[in-house]
């Protein structure tokens, strides 16, 4: 069977085992530090011990398949850019990237950073200027072809989206996404475009990328899925027990985020699929390159990812045919060598005693760098009360979301997520939360902590950071510093302190003495 763009279905083999168990990594849970998200490693791939902010509870309403139109895009060949076949030699000369530190460069190329030879000394902490030429000796045995799938800013919700609209897009295409609709666990009915579109804001992960997704797997948006299991399960994840679009994008976020930002740390550096093999990335591939091939990885098996993305009929070249060369929107650097995190306060009302329940872990999904903080207030309330206390804007700017327990602050003050600095704020109650749109300056109301969202052992608001769309780790070369307290990670997820001078303040999921922080 053949899509309206032209493509085969030959993109959706029967997918491997292993997506019953890489696969319920899946979303945001707080105050559980003995059953963690640990962070990405290059073992095989288990399930996390997390629950999925409001998921499905009822089916999924799936149309049944019809004939459709065409869409009003024609598909348009696209030169492949990946793989490059040439093989390194000796020593990779490779020029540094946006967000390139000296650490994850010595562990994705498996040396020495002292190895890692350039005309000038490089810093050992913070990010590398981007272009920088430097050599680094070749001692691996096998890996992959080099090439790039997709720039960075087409992998996370970057500038390169901010005017992306996913329900103009799929409206044009009348196809079946057009048509598929889901009751969520607020019994609230969203359009296949609205979960799309929602599962990109939540994970910051670009709606592009999602939508060609689900048109290389299974015909979504330009055409009808003939197989019942593709309605269903769009991208041939199969997690049990988590039919539907929304939970099927989830997971695929999920992975998405732990390759790219594994890479960036260089804690992944290579995928196992359920067929017992491995497939070692070459160290040269960006972050976005990785998180696409993982996925393909972990759906196709070792020997048949290269088949996806690979080629005039592969992935990339759908990429294009939908939305036209993604390198002319890459947004570069992404990550600016110099970021400096701007100014925040703590959350809550000066004199007010709050507790730090959790120290840096996952800021949204499984995979995510530890860059999310919980602090939770402490009065007389019943633990998942939703506390009289509020919760306040950390730095002026304006409301970009106000939704699904979720506030997202955007602090350069042109409303979309996409953009500059982000602050988010999760499990704040419904009830009393402020208005989308709305403008605020430090100390303005936001809303209740509170249990809402996800799953918590008690109220709380969990905090996090974004630039450009992408999530930054609490203790990383942009520290995450409020009212001058600074976030240290330990090994554990949800462990570590706030640092301010000779101060610690250390986490405590149950808010016991020491784990006290007053604004």
């Amino acid at each position: 069977m053949r899509t309206a763009t032209g493509h085969s279905t030959r993109h959706r083999p029967t997918p491997p085992a292993v997506c019953l168990t890489v696969l319920a990594a899946a979303l945001l849970a707080c105050n559980l530090p003995a059953a963690g998200i640990t962070p990405p490693t290059s073992e095989p791939f288990a399930p996390s011990p997390t629950v999925a902010p409001a998921p499905p509870t009822a089916a999924p309403t799936l149309p049944e398949p019809t004939a459709t139109s065409p869409s009003t895009s024609t598909p348009v060949p696209r030169e492949p850019v990946f793989p490059i076949l040439e093989p390194p030699g000796a020593v990779f000369v490779y020029t540094t990237r946006s967000g390139d530190t000296l650490s994850a460069l010595a562990l994705r190329f498996g040396v020495e950073a002292s190895q890692i030879a350039a005309e000038a000394p490089l810093p050992a902490a913070g990010y590398l200027p981007p272009g920088l030429v430097v050599r680094i000796p070749n001692l691996l045995e096998a890996m992959t072809p080099g090439g790039e799938v997709l720039p960075d800013s087409e992998v996370v919700y970057s500038p390169a989206a901010a005017d992306f609209d996913v329900g103009a897009f799929a409206a044009a295409t009348s196809g079946y996404l057009s048509r598929y609709t889901e009751t969520m666990e607020d019994e609230t009915v969203l359009s296949g475009a609205a979960i799309v579109q929602r599962v990109a804001e939540e994970n910051s992960i670009n709606p592009r990328l999602l939508l060609a997704l689900l048109e290389f797997r299974a015909g979504y948006v330009y055409g009808v899925p003939q197989d019942a299991d593709a309605r269903v399960y769009p991208l041939g994840f199969s997690v049990p027990d988590r039919p539907g679009l929304y939970q099927e994008l989830s997971v695929a976020c999920s992975q998405l985020a732990r390759a790219y930002y594994g890479w960036r740390q260089g804690t992944l550096t290579e995928t196992r699929p359920a067929d017992g093999g491995t497939v070692r990335w070459n160290p040269t591939l960006n972050a976005g390159s990785v998180a696409v091939l993982h996925v393909f990885a972990l759906l196709t098996g070792t020997d048949g990812w290269m088949d996806q993305v690979a080629g005039l009929q592969s992935f990339g070249a759908l990429y294009a045919s939908m939305f036209g060369e993604p390198s002319t929107r890459a947004i570069d650097p992404l990550l600016p060598t110099d970021l400096v995190q701007p100014a925040l306060e703590l959350p809550f009302a000066a004199g007010e005693g709050w507790s730090l329940t959790a120290g840096p872990h996952p800021a949204w999904t499984a995979g995510t760098p530890r860059g999310a903080l919980d602090l939770s207030p402490i009065t007389a309330e019943d633990p998942c009360a939703v506390s009289f206390r509020w919760v306040l804007a950390s730095a002026p700017g304006v409301i970009a979301r106000a939704r699904d327990n979720a506030v997202a602050l955007d602090l350069d003050g042109d409303g979309t997520e996409a953009t500059g600095w982000v602050l988010l704020y999760y499990h704040v109650a419904e009830a009393g939360m402020i208005a989308e749109g709305s403008r605020v300056e430090i100390g303005d109301r936001l809303g209740h902590p509170s249990c809402e969202g996800g799953r918590s052992t008690g109220k709380h608001v969990h905090v996090a950071r974004k630039f450009n769309g992408e999530w930054l780790a609490a203790d990383g070369p942009v520290p995450f510093v409020l009212s001058g307290w600074r976030a240290v990670a330990v090994a554990r997820n949800y462990y570590g302190s706030l640092v301010r001078g000779a101060e610690v303040v250390t986490s405590d999921s149950s808010g016991q003495q020491g784990s006290t922080i007053v604004r």
